[in-house]
């Protein structure tokens, strides 16, 4: 009964999807694009279109300048961190004018705030940057207290601190990102007591600076670059505790999901690229500064190189891409931060215009990332009949075949699971498939393969060595005629 009934919501929803798809269509003066396995884009109904812009003008607030970051609640508030004007500005789910918050005299005051994140009571944390401090306000706005630089011997008196992203977890554990700090997210209890780097980026091993160290003389050494960890530029944080951060500066694993140790859980033995790459002189990587992670897992990732938003599972597998460089509307200045509502309209941070860009989620993505959160879940028999509704949209969706390749490797369809893994490119999905329906193929024709062999051994036991024999006695009667009929013409001369 319960089966029948999640089968019945999933051909509504794909019903209404249908019906509704041709808004996916809809043009945009960016390319909507998925990745295949050769790494080529590939053009794809839009997962996200372009709705409005919030600037600020037509509300109380008046025009933003230079925003920074943005907050959004799970009942669809907006605060928005307004660097340029020193405030933090607060708008209801309809982006109506709530309240300013930060921009009177007195203790609370911001200079240059980067960094907003409001708690499910109402409480504000706001990275305040040019006053390096913590500043917490309280539900109705009224300032709290602050937190300033902390205090420890792992930090120093000569470490600059500026801080420009905030997050909190459950225990009200406040992650900083501080501008031009390499030695991770910085930690802090929630009495602003410092409590260690979390999660700390790496150098990479490399066999070239280890010669060189070995071979160069004291003064070479001494004239040597120190390699320092890239920074963390944003982050955001997921229902179960896991961090999602980005990185500047970083050819691969820009984007990370850390356990509660500060371990990568996403990137789990590869080097895995985010993005685009591409050749523009020293500016061939993607420089991420903005996530989000959403109830399923699915990340968000914004890339200031290109102006682009890119959209991946919960595996880190590509989903979409949308955005780019440009004046029209639905393409970015300078980008700085995103967010997302609880339904998944994405809200980008245009700093470059001084406005927020809102982007719809379209039906297709919506199909997409069910049937996305259903592969993930491996419950890939339900996934089937969405992903097949993916390609019926979109054909060039390679994922959807990967997926499909399972549901059907699942349900031992091991012949057409081979032909989903060869259409998506995926070999070792392909090499799996082929060896069970190897085995499946062999217990199938178990009695026509026992017989053939049984007349293979017979015949190698039997009849070839006699066949063998005869040869041998047949050459060996020919040689001796032959000898004889040479020993007769010689008598003759």
């Amino acid at each position: 009964m319960k089966s029948w009934k999640s089968l019945r919501i999933i051909v509504l929803t794909m019903l209404a999807m249908s019906l509704l798809s041709s808004t996916a269509s809809a043009s945009t003066p960016y390319d909507s694009y998925t990745i295949n396995s050769q790494g080529n884009d590939i053009r794809s109904i839009a997962g996200f279109v372009y709705e409005e812009s919030i600037t600020g003008l037509d509300l109380e607030s008046g025009a933003f300048e230079r925003p920074e970051s943005l907050h959004i609640t799970s009942d669809g508030d907006i605060y928005i961190a307004d660097a340029g004007k020193n405030r933090i500005v607060h708008l209801d789910s309809k982006h109506q004018y709530v309240r300013t918050i930060g921009d009177t005299e007195g203790p609370g005051k911001l200079g240059e705030p980067k960094g907003i994140y409001v708690k499910e009571d109402g409480t504000i944390y706001v990275a305040d940057t040019a006053n390096g401090r913590i500043v917490i306000f309280n539900k109705d706005g009224q300032f709290e207290k602050e937190f300033l630089k902390p205090v420890s011997p792992l930090i120093g008196s000569t470490f600059s601190y500026s801080p420009s992203k905030i997050i909190l977890d459950k225990r009200d554990y406040m992650y900083v990102v501080s501008d031009g700090n390499t030695q991770g997210l910085i930690q802090l209890d929630p009495n602003g007591q410092f409590k260690g780097f979390y999660g700390a980026n790496h150098v990479g091993f490399s066999w070239s600076r280890v010669l060189l160290r070995l071979l160069a003389t004291e003064s070479q050494q001494a004239k040597q670059v120190t390699l320092r960890p890239a920074e963390f530029s944003n982050l955001d944080i997921d229902d179960e505790g896991f961090m999602y951060t980005t990185t500047l500066g970083e050819a691969a694993n820009q984007l990370k999901r850390l356990s509660p140790v500060g371990v990568d859980t996403l990137n789990i033995g590869i080097e895995r690229e985010y993005g685009d790459f591409y050749s523009s002189g020293p500016f061939s990587m993607p420089s991420f500064i903005g996530i989000s992670v959403d109830k399923t897992g699915i990340i968000t990732a914004l890339d200031l190189q290109t102006s682009k938003v890119f959209q991946y599972d919960k595996l880190g597998n590509f989903l979409f891409a949308f955005g780019g460089l440009g004046e029209q509307r639905g393409l970015f200045t300078t980008p700085a931060d995103l967010a997302q509502t609880s339904n998944g309209d994405i809200y980008v941070v245009d700093r470059g215009r001084n406005s927020i860009e809102v982007f719809r989620k379209t039906p297709f993505a919506q199909l997409v990332q069910q049937a996305s959160t259903l592969h993930v879940e491996g419950r890939y028999e339900e996934a089937e009949t969405m992903w097949q509704e993916v390609i019926r949209q979109n054909s060039n969706y390679e994922m959807a075949y990967q997926a499909i390749g399972k549901a059907l490797y699942k349900a031992e369809r091991y012949k057409e699971a081979m032909g989903y893994f060869e259409l998506a490119s995926a070999r070792h999905d392909y090499s799996l498939a082929f060896k069970e329906y190897r085995k499946e193929f062999i217990k199938e024709h178990f009695t026509i393969i026992a017989i053939l062999v049984v007349i293979l051994f017979v015949a190698l036991r039997i009849f070839i060595p006699r066949l063998l024999r005869w040869v041998s006695r047949k050459v060996k009667e020919k040689s001796q005629v032959g000898v004889a009929h040479h020993g007769k013409e010689g008598e003759t001369i």
